[in-house]
């Protein structure tokens, strides 16, 4: 974790504006009222019972509008809100066989494995290699080659068999 301090995104409100002699306003309905002082500018906001909000603080000279600024941050969490509801979460479910399991326990497993694919989820076979397998490794890769002809009518190979340290791993996704 980055022990950075976390910047601060609000922007400048109303009296905290007074720091800068003068603004660029820009009204609630878009009309320009050019570069005046920022004391003028937050009186035209209270005038019209808004708040004066600083949106452009590097440019020169700052860019500040009248705005709802509760309305604004409402307005601003529900896009967030909505872009997040949009996104696509990828689930992998992962299944650990062995080189000596039993034809029935295949099928037991990969009846799952066929379950979470049904589900849209991505499935993870991984082949625990040990003490004397590790001799013979392409038993792994043997082991899910036969799975793998148990899925292939739903699924599709992402990553074929492939060993890293003790195991044999595949990952196969839903087929579209």
């Amino acid at each position: 974790m980055s022990k950075g301090k976390k910047q601060d995104t609000t922007p400048l409100l109303n009296e905290e504006i007074l720091q800068y002699p003068e603004v660029r306003c820009i009204g609630d309905d878009g009309t320009q009222h050019g570069v005046i002082p920022s004391s003028e500018a937050l009186n035209i906001a209270q005038e019209e019972g808004l708040d004066l909000v600083l949106v452009a603080e590097q440019a020169n000279p700052p860019v500040a509008k009248i705005m709802d600024y509760g309305k604004f941050k409402y307005q601003a969490e529900k896009k967030r809100k909505e872009a997040k509801k949009k996104q696509k979460s990828i689930v992998v479910k992962e299944i650990k066989l062995s080189v000596k399991i039993a034809d029935n326990d295949i099928g037991f497993k990969v009846k799952h494995a066929r379950d979470f694919l049904a589900k849209g989820n991505h499935v993870k076979f991984r082949v625990f290699l040990k003490g004397r397998e590790m001799g013979n490794p392409e038993a792994g890769k043997e082991v899910l080659l036969r799975v793998w002809e148990m899925v292939e009518d739903i699924a599709t190979m992402e990553k074929a068999p492939f060993f890293e340290g003790r195991y044999y791993n595949m990952l196969v996704v839903p087929k579209k």
